[in-house]
């Protein structure tokens, strides 16, 4: 008679375990820093979320400052804007410039990105571009509004105020109408409040197999981790 109150016994304790709720991955920041060569590069990242939160996507490039990794990052940086998408590729939501932060010290304006968004659990891209090669949408798949326009800063009439700038560097050139508006093709990007984040192949290329099993892992190991609560 001992055998079934022991396969009960035992039956039960998996059945607790496997009702428990799943504990929430720890909530991690993701800093990351890189280099534009053309006006109309894009650089997309890829996070997961993993319980409604509210993330925060943030550059320092434009204006310089201290990251979420303690790096101190140098102004100069041309003018990013943002877009976001879900899972499937739809659009969420864009940003120019974020007035709630410092402005450059030099120009003086508010020209680094800054969107704090409250999304749903799951796996969202955000696209960083330069002003203003702005998605076209509604769809990630539906590209950017300066795809092939490499120099598109320095074609004249993008900006009325070029005759303050150099414009021998012929790129990254700012909107902003003061002698500081030839800029530097770094960027520094923030991704905090998610469970995972990595760096993307620009769109139109072949994934590198070293980005997609990094994200991959850090994937399997937050199922882990929900498996072993």
């Amino acid at each position: 008679m001992r055998a079934p109150l022991a396969l009960t016994g035992a039956f039960f304790a998996a059945s607790l375990l496997s009702a428990a709720p799943a504990a929430a991955a720890p909530v991690q920041d993701f800093s990351f820093t890189g280099t534009f060569t053309q006006d109309d590069d894009v650089q997309l990242f890829t996070f997961s979320v993993g319980s409604t939160s509210t993330v925060t996507l943030r550059s320092w490039s434009y204006a310089g400052g201290v990251n979420a990794a303690g790096e101190t990052i140098a102004r100069g940086g041309f003018d990013p804007i943002l877009a976001l998408f879900d899972s499937t590729g739809n659009f969420v939501e864009q940003n120019d410039d974020g007035y709630a932060i410092p402005a450059d010290p030099l120009s003086g304006n508010h020209y680094d990105v800054l969107l704090e968004i409250e999304l749903d659990p799951g796996t969202y891209t955000v696209a960083i571009m330069q002003y203003d090669n702005f998605a076209v949408g509604p769809n990630l798949a539906d590209g950017f509004t300066r795809t092939g326009q490499g120099n598109f800063t320095g074609v004249p009439g993008f900006d009325d105020f070029h005759e303050d700038c150099d414009t021998s560097q012929g790129r990254f050139l700012d909107v902003s109408g003061t002698a500081y508006c030839n800029r530097t093709g770094g960027w520094a990007f923030d991704i905090l409040g998610v469970e995972a984040a990595v760096v993307e192949p620009p769109p139109g290329s072949i994934p590198e197999p070293s980005a997609l099993a990094l994200f991959g892992a850090a994937l399997l190991g937050l199922g882990a981790l929900r498996r072993r609560a």
